[in-house]
């Protein structure tokens, strides 16, 4: 377990890192013995930080939820982290490319919440209930911390990922916004394409088997620390595409087919 004085100074560096587009070492480097609990702590203050400079809580993001990237990680459960105001832009707009440090691109189903949800035993059931919509989403992934440790070779691991907020810096929601129940959100599809050309393709499917599953493991995790998802929340239920690498001049798009496409521009 870290010191409250060292969790305080890992978010400190967290920020640092985003403001001046400069990584920090892997914490799992700094601190060998660093827990998962230990990096929500950190997650946390680096939230509040934030919250305290003016930013608002959007909603939340749910990572790490299909097993390549579990079996990459060697982990057996997702990870969270949260949506902030300043992270959502417009369908069709440009992403401020020098605000980042390492972008990629993600294609996920985005829930929008219709009333509280909250408890220790919530099912697939419950979030079906409790959601106004779905819609399409892109998400856009940066890293505060370094992925590959200069000296060890070390990739990062869980503890790193959660620290840095999930890995998340923003949002983009597009396309055709539908009722929960309205289509078989496992066979929800879309196809990824940079600069007009097919980088990936995915199923909802993969995302625990069908992407309200991960919503539930969401709102399980959150009564833990005393928290729900709230009505008007936007929750990243987690992606079924690989990572995509995206730089300045990159122009994403996925087609969801009949639910409409959702794209941006890397300016």
């Amino acid at each position: 377990m870290l010191s409250a004085k060292d969790i305080k100074a890992a978010a400190a560096a967290l920020d640092t890192a985003e403001k001046t587009r400069v990584q920090i070492r892997q914490l799992t480097q700094q601190h060998p013995g660093i827990t998962v609990e230990d990096a929500y702590k950190i997650q946390r203050a680096w939230i509040d930080g934030k919250l305290k400079a003016g930013r608002r809580i959007i909603g939340h993001k749910i990572g790490l939820t299909s097993k390549a990237m579990q079996q990459a990680l060697n982990i057996d459960t997702p990870d969270s982290g949260y949506l902030l105001d300043d992270m959502l832009f417009a369908d069709g707009g440009e992403i401020p490319t020098d605000r980042f440090i390492g972008t990629r691109i993600e294609v996920e189903l985005a829930f929008v919440m219709k009333t509280r949800l909250e408890g220790p035993d919530c099912t697939l059931f419950d979030v079906m209930n409790a959601t106004d919509y779905v819609v399409p989403a892109l998400e856009i992934l940066d890293t505060r911390i370094e992925r590959v440790d200069p000296k060890t070779k070390a990739t990062r691991k869980i503890a790193d990922t959660i620290a840095d907020n999930a890995a998340n810096a923003g949002i983009v929601v597009g396309g055709r916004p539908f009722r929960p129940d309205a289509a078989d959100l496992r066979w929800v599809s879309a196809i990824l394409t940079k600069n007009a050309a097919v980088e990936e393709t995915g199923v909802a499917a993969g995302v625990l088997n069908h992407p309200a599953n991960g919503m539930a493991w969401l709102v399980r995790s959150l009564h833990r620390n005393g928290l729900a998802l709230e009505p008007g929340q936007v929750v990243l239920s987690g992606s079924f595409v690989r990572p995509v690498e995206a730089r300045k001049g990159d122009t994403f798009q996925a087609d969801f087919g009949p639910f409409g496409t959702v794209g941006c521009h890397f300016a």
